[in-house]
């Protein structure tokens, strides 16, 4: 997409200048009208209008994303969302055959017949056929049985979408933030360090005489080279957020974008009674253990229903033809010896497969309980440190670190405040930088497990 520079002016000048002057004839004379040069005229005009709205603008900028619409765009486009959407539609395909009765089967022989009779002497030859139709029946309850199975397949499957998308979302916010964070430590630390190369450079020219100004440019030159490297750190956090953003969003990884810095404005956390409390009934992994012990039960009831064999009913017809014509009608029922398979193992090795799910269920009980304390822990510790930020503390340190460099350069402050005052400007912003996102990051974690909606202030979020 090509980005057109507001200033139309400037290039229609460009486009101009150079030009033969039949491009800039104020008006049509009537030798030109005569001699067929207007015709010409409106070619070669048409021609530089043309070049002028095909001129790309200078200095094209990436699209601006807001967070809500890059976790819209992340969700629809995502790749491995179709992953779930396919495990989702094959279960309720599943399902609606699980509740049906086996297909009905249609048999049929046809062969030749020989007989003779030895009283009479007598024998004959004909044609022998028969035909059936069969349908098998299920013992009472085990088509619901099954059908509850498929219910829950389904369910199953439906939590795991929910999880994905949910867990996909709140990736995509604490990447944006990273992305932006990164960005402002990266222009921070170069312009720092910047500031430094060039007063280190000015105080070179003045050949300095004496131990205390080489000590002084040593000084600025350290500095400077550790700013460039938490610059480049920086840079490579902010490359390394930007491809993970694009793999997500099904974009190339060198994709150019620009997320609109948004501060979260979070409210307060409810008692950790009330996070458990909505963990126990709204956590997705609680919910799918709880699915898969309910499951197992029915699979346990299931085994024990298939201890009585299905049953084959249908009608049968056959004909023979050779001394005579023989006729039979009649209905034919077959059903499975279980001679070779046991079904009270089929009903250990269901009650086996619940116990081990009864056990997972309370370890994920446990772990879940284990991990909301400890986010909500962290969360308090966290807000408690970044409520000690006054809102223009680093817009303070930024005047203070510009007022060093001005008093520093007339020779009013000393090399040694003058770095650490530069210094404690990268760091304050690096670290307040990293307590917002610690702090996203927990409200998010508790959010995924306890699935109530904790940032309903965050910008993006309704």
């Amino acid at each position: 997409m090509t980005y057109f520079s507001p200033d139309l002016k400037t290039r229609l000048e460009i486009a101009f200048s150079g030009c033969s002057p039949v491009y800039r004839v104020p008006s049509v004379s009537s030798s030109l009208i005569h001699s067929g040069s207007v015709m010409k005229l409106f070619y070669r005009f048409s021609s530089v209008c043309l070049l002028v709205f095909s001129i790309p603008s200078w200095g094209d900028s990436p699209p601006r994303l807001r967070v809500d619409d890059l976790v819209s765009e992340t969700i629809k486009s995502n790749p491995e969302r179709l992953f779930y959407e396919a495990a989702l539609q094959g279960a309720r395909a599943e399902l609606s055959t699980a509740g049906r009765l086996p297909q009905p089967e249609v048999h049929g022989t046809a062969g030749a017949k020989r007989s003779r009779d030895f009283q009479s002497g007598l024998s004959g030859e004909g044609v022998a056929w028969s035909v059936g139709v069969s349908q098998t029946f299920e013992w009472p309850g085990r088509l619901s049985l099954r059908k509850a199975i498929a219910n829950l397949d389904v369910e199953l499957a439906e939590l795991g979408y929910q999880r994905f998308v949910h867990a996909l979302g709140n990736r995509v916010r604490l990447l944006a933030l990273t992305l932006s964070g990164s960005q402002e430590r990266s222009e921070v630390a170069s312009k720092v360090a910047n500031r430094l190369h060039e007063l280190r450079e000015t105080l070179l020219q003045r050949d300095p005489a004496g131990v205390t100004p080489i000590l002084e440019v040593r000084i600025l030159e350290a500095t400077e080279l550790t700013l460039r490297k938490r610059a480049a750190e920086a840079r490579l956090s902010e490359d390394s957020a930007r491809v993970e953003l694009n793999l997500l969003r099904g974009q190339p990884t060198g994709a150019e974008m620009e997320v609109v810095a948004e501060i979260p404005i979070l409210g307060e956390i409810p008692p950790v009674d009330v996070l458990l409390s909505s963990a126990e009934t709204n956590n997705f992994d609680l919910r799918s253990r709880t699915a898969e012990l309910k499951q197992q039960g029915f699979r346990i009831d299931l085994a024990r229903n298939e201890r009585w064999p299905a049953f084959t009913v249908g009608p049968q017809f056959s004909e023979e033809n050779s001394l005579g014509q023989d006729r039979l009608a009649g209905v034919a029922v077959s059903f499975p010896l279980p001679l070779w398979k046991n079904p009270a193992n089929n009903v250990a090795a269901a009650q086996a497969r619940r116990l081990q799910a009864e056990t997972l269920l309370a370890v994920s009980r446990r772990d879940i309980e284990r991990r909301v304390v400890n986010s909500l822990h962290s969360w308090q510790a966290k807000k408690t440190e970044l409520e000690n930020w006054r809102p223009d503390s680093v817009e303070q340190f930024r005047a203070a670190s510009e007022l060093a460099d001005r008093h520093f350069r007339l020779g009013a402050v000393p090399a040694t405040t003058y770095v650490e005052i530069q210094r404690q400007y990268f760091e304050a912003v690096d670290t307040l930088l990293n307590t917002r996102r610690e702090v996203l990051e927990n409200v998010l974690e508790l959010e995924q497990l306890t699935g109530m909606d904790l940032t309903h202030s965050l910008p993006g979020k309704p």
